[in-house]
């Protein structure tokens, strides 16, 4: 079928190009011209069945904004009050003394509705500027539900265009070490750069039924670069091994070998990333779809415009070549050496390297998912972020409250003195002042949890909150439902729920993984020793995630502090990445191995030269994942830094020791063994089999 479609595209060199940049036109317009509303996810749990009921009231929640006065000053504080009130900007302003008297806290409800809210969230911070430069003698620092988004919103959005203008230069420059020839450089930089623009055209439109946040963007964004230029590499390095045949037919040869690879990787991915939507989270859907449009838009580009263009440059590809770079061989002289040296003691080599795996594992076994709180998200180098910390410390709580939303369940209005009484039990049971908002038809009770908001004393209270205070208060008077939402609840229902449906996602992969490199290669032993393998670099990532960013180790040198947890996505969403993006280089290999095994070398020596010709093409494909993923450590938040420091760690050790070093020792103990129940003989006379890699 690979053949086919690349046949197709020389023979139509001219169509194949046109028709790339057509779809590629079109997704932008998509993209740009489409109309529509962007999509809003639903919170997991209680808190989603809490933000529910808020969606159904014709009014939303009014947001909420506090002024730390520090020291106290009664001075800066009066002047404060007046001058929000005689602003118009805000209303319901109140103070409050913190525990040690040496802070106040103003807080007050941002007035007006629709674009109104940003409008007057503009005046109040104008005017508690003012204030401050009155009083310069105190400390008026100011961060809310409005500030603290604005802050997170404008650092994804600054990070989300720092990824973009680094991971760009960073691909180029490993291309130029790979290929040599800046031409032969451009292509993959050019085809990936595409895809990712095409897929967010596409993207955008999906978004009007999918929700689709800024951190997918990002991710897309890397995933986009790492598959495209990792799919044009194979080919193109294929394309040059062979190129003693002729252009276009180094070009088929490719098609029938690297080709096959790539597409079996992007279904792999493809299906793989699919496992995501067990979990049942729809932040999470959008994350799927994305991941889905640019691999597939990948795997489209490798075997349609790319056969074209290579045919169309011939020759020319290689221009532009730079002295002492590109030249390389197609056997990579130190694999072939490492795995001569493997194989030869595959047993002492496979427990030394699982050794090591298990040793990188160790730290995971007390890793703690926990969502980072926005202050310990985002540097202090941020001024809103700076005061919310500040705010935290001398109001725990406040800048993270519980909303109990409140609603009768009979529909009509909640609002009774009954009501009201059990709402006065409850808020006399916690340790800070608690407020009580109208939302049309439902209350909302803000209530400080103490804590950081995402830590473990946030989390026990907001147990007893949901468990013992609401069913002894509210839960008694009849017809009233309940339900915790906010920051705090929300992460703690996701992380919650992630877990819950973890077995679903890790048995769904593996059973998947399983089933596809058995139908490739039909042996059972190879899916179950690359399965093995694969679970043993997702441990070492795992392991290195918790003693990084969970333990502090190197946390001044990659900028960030570290809060006690680990991001309670990101295990499960390396694991279903980790076995996408692998595959790639686990069939690439076995692939190039039973070639020379069906072609009539023994065992050893079918290990060693399927390694060492195809090692070296897997390094650089990995050199440059790694080097995209790791542009998210120079980025702000620390969930990107997370993800960067995992994935491009589980790709690196992916391919170096586990595909150079653990998997030849494997294939060597199993020897012949590792093929059985394939119809060797009969495969010999295949030359589509014969050239799968």
């Amino acid at each position: 079928m690979v053949e086919t479609v690349t046949n197709w595209s020389l023979r139509h060199r001219a169509a194949a190009i046109l028709g790339w940049l057509a779809l590629v036109a079109l997704a932008w317009a998509v993209g740009t011209f489409v109309p529509g509303t962007d999509a809003r996810s639903s919170p997991a749990g209680d808190a989603g069945t809490g933000q529910a009921v808020l969606d159904r009231q014709p009014i939303r929640e009014p947001f909420w904004e506090n002024v730390l006065v520090q020291p106290r000053s009664p001075a800066a504080e009066a002047d404060l009050v007046t001058a929000l009130t005689t602003s118009g900007a805000a209303a319901d302003i109140r103070s409050e003394v913190s525990a040690d008297g040496r802070s106040e806290l103003v807080t007050f409800r941002i007035t007006g509705s629709g674009t109104e809210i940003r409008a007057h969230l503009a005046t109040a911070t104008a005017v508690v500027d003012s204030v401050a430069a009155r009083h310069t003698d105190v400390r008026l620092a100011q961060a809310g539900d409005l500030s603290v988004s604005g802050a997170v919103d404008k650092s994804i959005k600054e990070d989300i265009g720092r990824s973009e203008a680094r991971s760009l230069p960073i691909t180029v420059l490993i291309l130029l070490v790979v290929f040599g020839s800046l031409v032969a450089a451009a292509i993959p930089a050019l085809l990936a750069g595409t895809t990712v623009l095409a897929a967010f055209g596409f993207l955008s439109a999906v978004d009007n039924w999918i929700p689709v946040n800024s951190a997918t963007s990002a991710i897309i964004l890397l995933i986009g670069m790492a598959v495209g230029v990792d799919y044009s590499l194979f080919f193109l390095r294929r394309v040059r091994e062979e190129r003693e045949h002729g252009v276009d037919e180094s070009i088929r040869i490719a098609a029938r070998t690297s080709g096959h690879v790539i597409v079996v990787s992007g279904l792999t991915v493809v299906l793989c990333v699919t496992g995501l939507l067990f979990t049942g989270l729809d932040n999470l859907q959008g994350l799927t779809v994305g991941t889905i449009l640019v691999v597939g838009l990948a795997v489209l580009a490798a075997v349609t415009v790319l056969p074209a263009t290579v045919s169309l440059l011939g020759a020319r590809i290689d221009r532009g070549r730079i002295p002492w770079l590109g030249h390389r061989p197609a056997r990579s002289r130190f694999w072939a050496a490492m795995a001569d040296v493997v194989t030869r003691r595959p047993a002492v080599w496979s427990g030394v390297a699982t050794a090591m795996l298990v040793l990188l594992t160790l730290p995971a076994l007390g890793m703690r998912l926990q969502d980072p709180a926005p202050t310990e998200s985002l540097p202090r180098s941020i001024p809103v972020i700076d005061a919310a910390v500040r705010v935290q410390e001398a109001f725990p709580g406040v800048t993270m409250p519980a909303h109990v939303v409140l609603w009768n369940t009979r529909g009509g209005p909640v609002d009774t003195p009954a009501l009201r009484r059990a709402i006065d039990e409850l808020t006399a049971e916690v340790p800070r002042p608690a407020v009580v908002v109208p939302v049309d038809q439902a209350l909302v009770v803000r209530i400080p949890l103490g804590g950081t908001g995402n830590d473990e004393a946030a989390s026990r209270t907001l147990t007893t909150l949901r468990e013992t205070l609401l069913p002894q208060t509210v839960g008694r008077i009849d017809g009233i439902g309940y339900a915790v939402a906010g920051r705090t609840a929300e992460a703690h229902d996701f992380t919650t729920q992630v877990l819950d449906r973890a077995p679903y996602v890790f048995g769904f992969i593996l059973l998947l993984a399983f089933v596809l490199l058995l139908v490739v290669f039909r042996s059972v032993a190879v899916p179950v020793v690359s399965i093995v393998l694969n679970l043993l670099s997702a441990g070492g990532a795992y392991g290195v995630l918790t003693l990084v960013f969970q333990g502090g180790f190197l946390a001044p040198l990659l900028g960030f502090t570290p809060y006690g947890g680990v991001l309670g996505w990101l295990p499960m969403f390396l694991f279903v990445l980790l076995f996408g993006l692998s595959t790639d280089y686990h069939v690439f290999i076995l692939s190039r191995i039973r070639e020379r095994r069906l072609s009539g070398a023994p065992a050893r020596q079918a290990i060693v030269e399927g390694t060492a010709t195809s090692s070296g093409v897997v390094t650089s494909a990995a050199l440059i994942m790694t080097g995209v993923f790791s542009v998210f450590l120079s980025l702000a938040a620390i969930e990107y830094k997370m993800l960067g420091l995992g994935m491009a760690f589980a790709v690196l050790l992916d391919a170096t020791i586990v595909r150079g070093v653990l998997l030849p020792a494997a294939l060597a103990l199993f020897g012949d063994r590792l093929w059985r129940g394939q119809a060797v003989e009969s495969l010999k006379g295949s030359s589509r089999t014969l050239h799968l890699s």
